[in-house]
């Protein structure tokens, strides 16, 4: 009997997550499932597996081992999915994980991306692939369909996301080898009541006048570079500097100009105030998530709360498992305030929340909905999440705000007294 053959959920799959199944099957074993964070795509990844390693048996192979590889973006990713397997009836002897010094090949073996790129065997001698957080493959993409297709075009794949761009050429070679099967995106969640509603509160703040005089000369340079050498394209501007000379000098300081900017909007000092206002005042015995684009603005927010008597903790990518956990274990507790700048963002499990605020800064639409994903998971009680925004004035900082919007495909506006609330 095949390992995934003793999978037993303590419970019953929602209808949207049987026909994400059944689409995925339908598909001939093949393509992508787009389901909002928190709408429990790892439990249709399994159910899919049990399903794919049925319909071989019942088709004649009388081989009971099904050998599943499970792709994961990240090394605390593959621990997590082998708990989670155990706690669905799997024997954790027949789970192997993969990667690092560790090298347990098994009818399940969880892995990471790299680590598969590097032991082509792994997919070679699978008899179906799981490929978590899909989008965030684009660059290996290409090396997985060659590994892939040479091995058995006829492979049970399946791709896992919250979100991806369909319109951006990156994904092409992926979603034309993992093409998407079925959608159910935050506002279908929410409308069926299996995510929290989420509210988002923009909150616009102003550079200080110091602040101001440095973005204004930046971004000065910035247009003036660009006219010169006929491109404001990073990329181009990427090649430039590759080429030596006086252009290369110019690009130089393109780049230079561009991340000054940056970091000051990321450590703006307004908008730290801002989220040090909204912790203080509005949640400070609730645990709250704060996102942002540096550790440096972190820090900065960690030592201004510190200084109003509120603790916090910084978690990062640095940080060992075990201290990790230790943090999580204790927010809510020793501590409310969870500062993070992508660490939390992909797949990780915590503690109920409810609160978010993001540090605007970001045009990536992943980032975005993944933050919102991990405070509208519902749970008894729990029907609001609340998305604080805070955004610059006269900056690109408004286009993080819109994304936010986007993402959760925001209804009509409320005005408020000092603040624009948008609601489903």
């Amino acid at each position: 009997m095949s390992a995934i053959s003793s999978l037993k959920f303590p419970f019953k799959l929602t209808k949207d997550q049987v026909e994400a199944v059944n689409a995925w099957i339908t598909n001939g074993y093949r393509g992508s499932i787009i389901y909002s964070t928190g709408t429990g795509k790892t439990e249709i990844a399994f159910e899919c597996a049990k399903r794919a390693c049925e319909a071989i048996v019942l088709n004649g192979n009388n081989n009971y081992l099904f050998n599943i590889l499970f792709l994961v973006p990240r090394i605390v990713l593959v621990q997590q999915n082998i708990n989670r397997l155990i706690r669905y009836g799997i024997p954790e002897e027949r789970i192997g994980a993969y990667f690092g010094e560790r090298k347990e090949v098994r009818e399940i073996t969880i892995s990471t991306y790299q680590s598969a790129i590097s032991n082509p065997d792994l997919i070679n001698n699978s008899n179906m692939i799981i490929f978590d957080e899909v989008h965030l493959v684009s660059d290996t993409a290409i090396t997985l369909r060659k590994v892939v297709t040479a091995a058995d075009p006829k492979k049970p794949l399946l791709g896992l996301t919250a979100t991806i761009d369909e319109q951006d050429p990156r994904y092409n070679t992926i979603l034309s080898l993992l093409p998407p099967v079925r959608r159910y995106m935050i506002k279908d969640a929410v409308k069926d009541s299996r995510l929290a509603r989420p509210v988002v509160i923009p909150i616009k703040v102003d550079l200080t006048y110091a602040e101001q005089k440095i973005y204004d000369e930046c971004s000065k340079k910035i247009r003036n570079i660009s006219g010169y050498l006929h491109t404001s394209d990073p990329k181009s501007i990427t090649s430039l500097l590759r080429r030596g000379g006086r252009s290369a000098g110019l690009a130089r300081a393109w780049f230079a100009n561009v991340k000054e900017r940056k970091n000051l909007i990321n450590c703006a000092k307004n908008k730290l105030l801002a989220a040090v206002d909204i912790i203080a005042t509005k949640h400070s015995s609730e645990r709250i998530m704060v996102f942002s684009e540096t550790i440096e603005s972190l820090q900065m927010l960690k030592e201004m709360l510190q200084k109003k008597g509120i603790e916090s903790m910084l978690i990062d990518s640095k940080l060992k498992s075990k201290e990790r956990q230790r943090i999580l274990s204790e927010w809510g507790k020793k501590f409310f305030p969870l500062l993070s700048v992508h660490t939390l963002e992909i797949g990780y499990d915590v503690p109920e929340v409810r609160v978010a605020i993001i540090l605007a800064t970001t045009s990536n639409m992943n980032q975005i909905v993944q933050r919102i994903g991990r405070t509208i998971r519902k749970t008894a009680g729990k029907d609001t999440a609340l998305i604080y925004t805070i955004y610059l004035s006269y900056t690109h900082d408004f286009n993080t705000l819109k994304m936010v919007r986007q993402a959760t495909d925001v209804g009509p506006r409320v005005s408020g007294s000092n603040l624009d609330r948008y609601v489903l």
